[in-house]
């Protein structure tokens, strides 16, 4: 008996928004089979797609026979990266190296175009990674109605309504927010971490440094607190003073 996908609720999310977006640098630019005039059209789609799945286009991880089916027509876009998701290159990259949980959020931000709806949409589809393993995960995320409604079997999948037209700051571009490691496995491989310093050091154009014999200058300042400030007495005050204890004047 085969397991159902367990249920999950959507949450309010931009890809969920509908609306006109005027093209423009803030708005995802959409690769389709649709519109392309030449092979340079088909080389920029491809790379699209390399850069959506694995975040880059090195020459080493290109998948030539995959490019090859593309380029002559005999697989669709959708085809092409469900064979980028099952590749050496993107199970080692982001399947080997992350739970079940943190490799669904890849794959459902990288197919579907948004974030994943919660922990308990996380869950569902570790299930079926559990259960039916990743090539039947990626087919069935593949074969749901959002992808087909989104982007069709000719579209490289985009992050969708990443800003909108009523918010200063759009979505955080997914290869950012998601890097392909997570904490445990980028201490584990040295990255570099940020080190704060408890003193903020001050720049100072060269031309605005103090030059020889300027007070400001560390050897005079501390020259001035080491030197000897002779005491001067207290002001009287008239308050303090014991008027009987002041001699007169006999006339």
């Amino acid at each position: 008996m085969t397991i159902p996908l367990l249920q999950y609720a959507p949450s309010t999310q931009n890809g969920r928004v509908e609306g006109y977006d005027p093209r423009g640098d803030e708005q995802s630019f959409i690769f389709t089979t649709e519109n392309i005039l030449s092979d340079i059209d088909l080389d920029v789609l491809i790379d699209a797609a390399y850069r959506q799945i694995f975040f880059h286009a090195f020459k080493a991880d290109r998948e030539q026979f995959l490019e090859s089916q593309l380029r002559n027509g005999q697989i669709t876009v959708r085809d092409f990266i469900r064979g980028l998701l099952l590749s050496e290159t993107y199970l080692d990259s982001f399947y080997t190296k992350n739970n079940n949980y943190r490799f669904v959020e890849q794959c459902v931000q990288r197919v579907l175009g948004r974030d994943v709806y919660g922990e308990r949409e996380k869950l569902a589809w570790s299930i079926v990674i559990a259960k039916k393993g990743v090539a039947t995960f990626v087919d069935e995320l593949l074969n749901t109605d959002e992808y087909l409604e989104n982007f069709g079997y000719d579209t490289v999948p985009y992050q969708r309504r990443r800003s909108l037209a009523s918010r200063a700051e759009g979505d955080t571009p997914f290869n950012v927010k998601s890097p392909r490691y997570d904490a445990y496995h980028r201490a584990q491989l040295g990255f570099p971490k940020l080190v704060w310093q408890n003193a903020v050091r001050r720049f100072r154009a060269p031309e605005q440094a103090a030059k020889a014999g300027d007070p400001s200058l560390p050897m005079y300042v501390n020259m001035a607190r080491k030197a000897i400030i002779p005491q001067v007495n207290a002001p009287v005050s008239t308050a303090n003073i014991n008027m009987s204890s002041v001699p007169y004047r006999k006339v």
